[in-house]
């Protein structure tokens, strides 16, 4: 079907936004059933016993999953009639303008865009007026800036003055005419896409689908909705951006980019879950359909993750998640507790061997969880976060050289930046006036907020700085962290040995003798690897500072200058536990160290004074 000028000029586009209008209720009555279902209905029936109970419990699940999808449908919808609304709008207005300027000059606009223009001007033998004419519009489809108002097209030499000026305006005409026949294509395919499939059961592959329709009017709705996201700007300036938009506006931006907000700093904590609440539907979706390693490992950890979100005990702090995502290792975010209402707020980096997986969702999350309880018997206004906003080395595979993957700082280097920006951004949206906010690392993950506390101006917001079972953080002292050295905090274990790894030349001195060792092993000397990583060792050793660890000064030494906090030794490597890193695991577990939970949980609270200590080494 084919657009007249003459549609183009008569159309109502508001009644593209007023349908847009009842798509937005629809969503937000499917939004506000889903939320009742979830927080009154399902939590209702989570304490009640017997195969009526089950089954009833098992159908609500389903339905709020059923308005989920209708709430993220009707949105998608709603979008794509503002956004037509919006690019027609635009069409119209430019034909509107070429059909005021023939009016004014009293041309003639027939009804196949055509332009008739008077006569004017001399002809130079008879002096006589040039006739009058008429032209149509072309496109250029080399140039497209919109012509000048009279300027005469190349080779254009008719000396009627009329004629140059007539045919710019049947461009315009037809460009805008063409422009709009585009738009009104584009658009049909996309709302033909936006159907929903027969029945009521919502499974992966119809999130999957979703995740499909939601890419495909992204990519209609750009100039109206993401060109207007500020993701250049600092924190501040987008918690300044968001809370200036309308609720309309907000509400659309969510529908159509929760990815992108959901991950953004500086959008409030509440908005920041619900757009990841059904981000993670898409992606769960979008994973399920892969049969890879890394999708089925990330699949695991979604799904773990939204099982807990969906089913939280009594009692625990509400979960929030402030960030998800499938790129590299995986991104997860999760909360317990408001960041933005909470007067104490801490942020955990969890370190070597964490992807989004389901040891991530079982473990740190889990991490995060006992830390808000513990604070909150201090100050019940806290809050922890548990950030892998980055891709923290992983565990060694199959030779021996993949160990120096976890030797290097590059990824602690990497992450830096973007944790400082997630911390901007909990600044920025913070209500209380003057907020307490821990920065808290463990094993890797401490030299990941060392470094980013040794960026220039160090840690956003950052009050207090807590490292455990620390291999250094890059500084050789406390003062180096942008907090002062009293407010540095650390944990370490004489049974974690990951607090006490050789120096960069003892480890080399290991890793030499281990070589020279496996020489002799492969010649018939049992035990030569070990012995001769050993010499190594202490021939390095006997040549450097004892204080020296992999990654630095030890933080839990007397050179470090920071205050150490007791905690249990925990079990012996290899003599008491399971293996070499029990005592490794246990700084935020207060069933197995509760002196080092507590300590943890007072320095959050703001009450580091109440501390119980012990000596550096």
């Amino acid at each position: 079907m084919t657009v007249t000028w003459e549609q183009l000029r008569d159309l109502k586009t508001t009644e593209y936004t007023e349908a847009a209008t009842a798509w937005a209720e629809a969503s937000s009555r499917a939004d506000a059933a889903r939320d009742r279902i979830s927080v009154q209905m399902v939590k209702s029936l989570e304490s009640q016993k017997g195969a009526s109970a089950s089954s009833a419990y098992e159908r609500l699940k389903r339905l709020d999953r059923n308005f989920d999808f209708i709430h993220t449908e009707c949105g998608l919808i709603r979008t794509t009639l503002d956004s037509l609304a919006h690019e027609l709008s635009a069409e119209q207005v430019r034909l509107k303008g070429a059909l005021d300027d023939a009016e004014a000059r009293g041309y003639a606009v027939h009804a196949d865009g055509s332009v008739q223009y008077p006569a004017g001007g001399e002809n130079l033998l008879t002096k006589e007026p040039v006739p009058g004419g008429t032209v149509r519009g072309t496109r250029y489809l080399l140039d497209t800036r919109p012509p000048v108002l009279g300027q005469r097209p190349p080779g254009f030499a008719n000396p009627n003055p009329h004629a140059a000026v007539a045919q710019e305006i049947a461009n315009r005409i037809v460009s805008a005419v063409s422009a709009a026949q585009e738009v009104d294509s584009r658009f049909v395919r996309a709302l033909n896409r936006l159907k929903a499939p027969d029945g009521l059961e919502v499974t992966d592959a119809t999130w999957a689908d979703a995740a499909g329709d939601a890419q495909v009017v992204r990519e209609n709705a750009r100039d109206y909705l993401r060109d207007t996201i500020p993701e250049k700007s600092s924190p501040a300036e987008r918690a300044a951006w968001w809370k200036g938009l309308t609720p309309d506006r907000q509400a659309e931006l969510l529908s159509v980019y929760p990815d992108v907000l959901g991950n953004l700093d500086g959008i409030p904590a509440a908005v920041r879950d619900d757009a990841n609440r059904d981000n993670l539907q898409m992606l769960m979706g979008k994973l399920s359909g892969q049969d890879d390693e890394k999708s089925r490992t990330q699949l695991a950890g979604m799904r773990s993750i939204d099982s807990q979100l969906r089913n939280q005990k009594p009692g625990e702090p509400p979960m929030y998640l402030l960030g998800i995502g499938d790129q590299g290792g995986g991104r997860a975010i999760v909360a317990f507790g408001n960041p933005d209402t909470s007067r104490n707020v801490s942020v955990y980096v969890p370190g070597l061997g964490t992807a989004l997986d389901a040891d991530f969702a079982r473990n740190d999350v889990q991490r995060a969880r006992d830390t808000a309880l513990g604070a909150r018997r201090y100050d019940p206004s806290s809050a922890a976060i548990v950030w892998l906003g980055y891709d923290a080395p992983q565990l060694p595979a199959d030779h021996l050289v993949d160990n120096l993957d976890v030797m290097s700082e590059e990824h602690a280097r990497r992450g830096a930046p973007d944790y400082n920006r997630f911390m901007a951004g909990i600044s920025a949206t913070n209500e209380n006036p003057d907020p307490h906010i821990t920065a808290l690392g463990h094993s890797y993950g401490s030299l990941t907020v060392g470094q980013a506390a040794q960026l220039d101006g160090g840690i956003p917001g950052a009050d207090d700085i807590i490292l455990v079972g620390s291999p250094g953080t890059g500084a050789h002292h406390a003062d180096q962290l942008n907090v002062g050295k009293d407010h540095v905090f650390v944990g370490a274990s004489d049974h974690d040995p990951v607090t006490m790894l050789p120096n960069k030349s003892e480890s080399n001195g290991m890793l030499s003798g281990a070589s020279v060792g496996a020489g002799f092993g492969a010649a018939g000397f049992p035990g030569a690897v070990v012995a001769g990583g050993a010499a190594g060792f202490f021939l390095g050793d006997a040549v450097t500072d004892e204080s020296e660890i992999y990654f630095g000064t030890d933080p839990a030494s007397k050179d470090f200058g920071a205050h150490r906090f007791l905690v249990a030794d925990g079990p012996k490597p290899f003599i008491e536990g399971n293996g070499p890193f029990d005592a490794h695991s246990n700084y935020f577990n207060p069933l197995k160290d509760q002196d080092s939970a507590s300590n943890i949980a007072r320095i959050i609270a703001g009450q580091s004074g109440a501390i119980s200590t012990e000596e550096p080494r």
